[in-house]
């Protein structure tokens, strides 16, 4: 078994879930690979089938926070060293995964791919939520993440035993801010992403501004009360 397990949470991708799969198995077989097919309503879960994909097929949809965790539970179960999250929309760019488990080697816990980690911030008005964002978990954890609201995230083992098996844990940048207060090693790691290859996003304006505004919300309020995890009980216990 390869150390590292590619997470594809997809829903309603059927434009472009085959082209994503097929250029992992084609060009980096060193990787394995789920496609988490979150109750799609269009042929994702049909195409995944018909050419043997790897596939978790859940019943209904669970949204991203629920799909991403069933793909943890299958990387913690199946013993993987390292799980990365990975678009079915073609965004994502494998090349970039050898060097974010380079990174990861080097001691760290999570390993993001970031736009900007070397780049001119951008005050666009695509961009200004995600500056907010980066601004509020620096306020509130002393720690500058430069892309927190990049989906191209890669996990390590205990990462993934706390995604897994915890609830509230959902693949977003409230729960980056969250673990970076239990004491979680992150870095990042330049990456380019791909503009979608086909089909639409649900990311409409309306939506998107919601979720800026909702992980504001929770960043600078609500994780403040969230009891501290396992995590970080183990490691106040191991300095003792």
């Amino acid at each position: 078994m390869n150390k590292v397990l590619i997470v594809i949470p997809a829903y309603n991708e059927e434009a472009n879930i085959e082209n994503v799969v097929r250029e992992l198995e084609d060009k980096y077989p060193q990787f394995d690979y789920i496609v988490v097919n979150d109750g799609s309503r269009d042929r994702t879960a049909v195409i995944c089938r018909e050419q043997g994909f790897n596939l978790l097929d859940l019943p209904v949809n669970l949204g991203l926070a629920g799909c991403f965790q069933a793909g943890m539970k299958y990387a913690y179960h199946k013993g993987y060293e390292y799980a990365i999250q990975f678009d079915g929309d073609g965004q994502h760019r494998p090349e970039f995964i050898e060097p974010m488990m380079k990174k990861m080697e080097e001691g760290y816990e999570i390993v993001i791919g970031s736009r900007f980690v070397n780049a001119k911030k951008d005050w666009s008005m695509r961009m200004v939520g995600s500056r907010f964002i980066e601004m509020a978990i620096r306020l509130t954890t002393g720690v500058t993440v430069n892309d927190p609201t990049s989906g191209m995230r890669m996990f390590n083992r205990e990462m993934i035993k706390e995604f897994a098996l915890n609830l509230n844990y959902g693949p977003e940048p409230d729960t980056v801010s969250y673990l970076l207060k239990q004491g979680a090693k992150i870095a990042e790691v330049p990456v380019h992403i791909a503009e979608r290859a086909g089909g639409e996003s649900y990311l409409k304006p309306m939506v998107a501004a919601r979720y800026m505004a909702r992980m504001l919300l929770s960043i600078l309020l609500i994780q403040n009360f969230r009891n501290s995890s396992a995590m970080r009980r183990d490691r106040q216990k191991k300095a003792m």
